[in-house]
């Protein structure tokens, strides 16, 4: 699945995805990022692609792949 990252927080650990398709946010944790050292972080509006799991509290994110990181805003 393809989508966002709506928020996260690199102190925490932690965020939300939004999927492309409209389907419900989706809880994503750092230990979810496929990515190594510096790049294992997201960034807010970043595209990602990711597989959804039941978690504990609602869909969490699986497998994600971040795409490159937005430019920063001037």
């Amino acid at each position: 699945m393809k989508g966002k990252v709506k928020w996260y927080n690199r102190v925490k650990g932690y965020g939300f995805l939004v999927p492309e398709d409209g389907s419900a946010e989706v809880f994503v944790h750092h230990s979810a990022i496929q990515a190594k050292g510096k790049d294992k972080v997201l960034v807010d509006g970043q595209a990602v692609e990711f597989e959804v799991t039941a978690g504990p509290k609602g869909p969490s994110a699986a497998n994600v792949k971040p795409e490159a990181k937005p430019a920063p805003a001037a």
